[in-house]
């Protein structure tokens, strides 16, 4: 994957990407119903018991996600100069991400999002929905770009104000430098109450980057989705309410909505590609028609 930085080896030879969504169903099993906040001790034993990889490529993320940081990634990676490329070219281009030498991974990541798109279908929702299910991991090409992998996957959370205490792994964030600046270290930080998401910084990640390349592409609840599919400490933990408002409550039902096919829906049975793709071709010509700039 052309990971950069010696400290997050461990987690290439694991394939980290697979082992942070892993993490993910540990901390939030298919028993626990959607919306559920998970009690403070419930929270700090799961912390005891995970790997030491994981732990690590936390600890990586949450020293490195500043404002700053977050900001300079937008400008960089915004410019959407880095290819051209179909929807479903770009699939194929994240397929790159699967390691054949990895024993634990046995399935490649088209299939993965296959399996996710097919199981919105099989449950009758919308058309944009089922190509929400297809489309909203394809962030993660940013491993292709060049970023490493604390900087495309994780958690996602605002900047600019406190860090709460429900984001996984917490006491992290002590060496992050914003928590040093008063202005950021508040409830709302640089934000005024009820300002809305679309006012918020987000951390970095395949969200947000996703989010960029269909934005004024795909209805209003698609983006939600892929924009914070990721933030779990607010549709899964309860937080940062203070920063939203009304229509961003309304439309994280959407984001819920969708977290149990993130999550849920893996396994190892095969899907046949060359049978689904033509439904695909043709969802993606409905709505992203051509080449996109990535």
């Amino acid at each position: 994957m052309g990971l950069h930085n010696d400290n997050v080896k461990s987690m290439s030879d694991h394939s980290g990407l697979e082992a942070w969504e892993e993490d993910l169903l540990r901390r939030y099993p298919e028993t626990d119903k959607v919306g559920d906040i998970k009690d403070n001790d419930t929270f700090r034993n799961y912390e005891a018991d995970t790997r030491p990889e994981v732990r690590e490529f936390y600890r990586l993320n949450h020293e490195r996600q500043t404002l700053q940081f977050s900001k300079q990634k937008k400008e960089h990676f915004l410019k959407f100069n880095q290819r051209s490329m179909t929807v479903w070219e770009a699939i194929e281009f994240l397929n790159e991400l699967v390691d054949d030498s990895d024993p634990d991974i046995n399935l490649p990541q088209i299939e993965h999002i296959l399996q996710t798109a097919e199981a919105i279908r099989r449950d009758g929702h919308p058309r944009w929905f089922i190509l929400t299910g297809l489309i909203h991991d394809l962030g993660k090409i940013l491993c292709l770009f060049g970023e490493e992998q604390w900087a495309v996957v994780g958690d996602t959370f605002p900047l600019g104000c406190r860090f709460s205490e429900k984001i996984v792994f917490h006491e992290f964030f002590k060496d992050n430098p914003d928590s040093k600046v008063a202005e950021y270290s508040t409830f709302l930080g640089i934000y005024e109450e009820g300002c809305g998401l679309d006012e918020v910084t987000m951390s970095w990640g395949h969200d947000e980057y996703l989010y960029h390349v269909m934005k004024d592409r795909l209805p209003e609840p698609a983006l939600y989705m892929i924009r914070y599919h990721s933030f779990y400490p607010a549709h899964r933990e309860g937080e940062y309410n203070e920063l939203m408002n009304d229509h961003d409550r309304q439309m994280f039902e959407w984001v819920r909505a969708f977290n149990p096919y993130d999550l849920y829906t893996k396994s190892e049975e095969r899907v046949d590609v060359e049978e689904l793709k033509p439904f695909y071709d043709d969802l993606i010509n409905e709505y992203l028609p051509g080449k996109l700039s990535w």
